[in-house]
């Protein structure tokens, strides 16, 4: 079997190693994490088989180049099982690839991350905006499961449910599988309420209003209760009360009720990228396991070069911390979760600055 890439000095990281507390960077308002070797590992698709090793990761990873790909099977970058290979090599199906990577990954917002209530199988938290729960696309050690195994020590956890990356508030962790379990009954028997609260547009109706009630295109049945806690004239915080589970639920529903969360790209014009995804698509690691979409350049201007990381002369994203094409210009959401209730438990989460208008306090309205 070959041996990783690279001098002796070099440490190959896998989903296996933890993230730890060195390994973050607080700079200008966002959490950066110190960019890191990493072993991307995935297996040939079927539709993949045929192609040779450098036509495959040119044809279907495109945010880099092609003489990228020939370097990198030449210098051991790219393995196919184990094994170095030359740049004809044609893959078969199954076969275990190797991309060996110096990753970078996607700052965040530097908010902390709150721990509201720490029992003996359950830890409940306020999730600041722009962090995702857990690893997906680029985020690996910039989520909120990594940063409270670094940061806590908190792990295993077993998230009861999840957060859109740019909505913030209450998340709860189960500390067991048993305890996972519990909760995964209870959601499925429909026993679980939730209340988020919004900023939207406009002066919203008083009273409760129901929004997407009947079904959706696709046949699913979606609904979400709306009840005005305040306005300014200009603006109105929302109790949001989603009775079913959808992408966006709330997102959608306040849109088509004409009160759309007041800074929500996506639903308040459609022609921006939404922004769930904005920032997990650039730059891309181009692993077979990360997104395909390629990465364009906007210069990085928030990532500062002096942080204390080594640069790689195979690395397409050094010498900043960010990932290129990172643009580094978004916001939270203005969509917070504030209270779950199952059938002998409830767990509530502080509201965001946010949510006050004026001398109106939403932590005084009975809701």
């Amino acid at each position: 079997m070959a041996a990783p890439p690279g001098g002796a000095g070099i440490v190959w990281q896998t989903p296996a190693n933890p993230p730890e507390p060195h390994d973050y960077v607080i700079s200008n308002g966002r959490r950066y994490v110190r960019p890191y070797y990493f072993e991307f590992i995935s297996h040939v698709k079927n539709r993949w088989a045929g192609k040779t090793i450098v036509d495959l990761f040119t044809d279907e990873f495109k945010g880099r180049s092609r003489e990228y790909y020939v370097r990198a099977v030449k210098c051991g970058r790219l393995q196919v099982d184990g094994q170095m290979v030359h740049k004809d090599y044609v893959v078969k199906s199954s076969q275990k690839i190797s991309h060996f990577l110096h990753r970078h990954e996607p700052p965040v917002l530097a908010g902390d991350i709150s721990i509201l209530q720490n029992e003996v199988d359950v830890v409940t938290i306020c999730k600041p905006p722009s962090v995702p729960v857990h690893p997906c696309g680029q985020y690996r050690k910039n989520t909120v499961v990594g940063i409270l195994q670094a940061e806590h020590g908190l792990t295993p956890l077993f998230p009861v449910h999840r957060l859109d990356r740019l909505v913030s508030g209450l998340l709860i962790f189960a500390k067991n599988a048993e305890r996972a379990e519990r909760f995964r009954q209870q959601i499925e028997a429909g026993l679980l309420q939730k209340e988020y609260v919004a900023k939207v547009v406009g002066v919203f109706p008083d009273g409760e209003i129901g929004g997407g009630a009947g079904k959706e295109a696709n046949g699913k049945q979606a609904l979400t209760r709306f009840q005005r806690i305040c306005t300014d004239g200009t603006h109105s915080i929302v109790l949001c009360r989603p009775v079913t589970g959808r992408t966006h639920q709330i997102r959608v529903h306040l849109k088509y009720t004409g009160y759309p969360i007041a800074n929500d790209e996506l639903y308040l014009s459609g022609d921006f990228c939404p922004r769930s995804i904005k920032g997990t698509s650039a730059g891309t690691e181009m692993a077979p396991s990360d997104s395909d979409n390629s990465a364009a350049d906007h210069g990085n201007k928030d990532a500062e070069t002096d942080e204390g990381f080594d640069t790689d002369p195979m690395c397409t994203n050094c010498p900043n911390l960010a990932p290129v094409g990172y643009d580094g210009d978004e916001e939270g959401l203005w969509l917070h979760c504030v209270r779950y209730t199952g059938p002998d438990w409830s767990y509530e989460c502080p509201y965001p600055d946010w949510a006050f208008l004026g001398s109106v306090s939403t932590k005084k309205m009975k809701l």
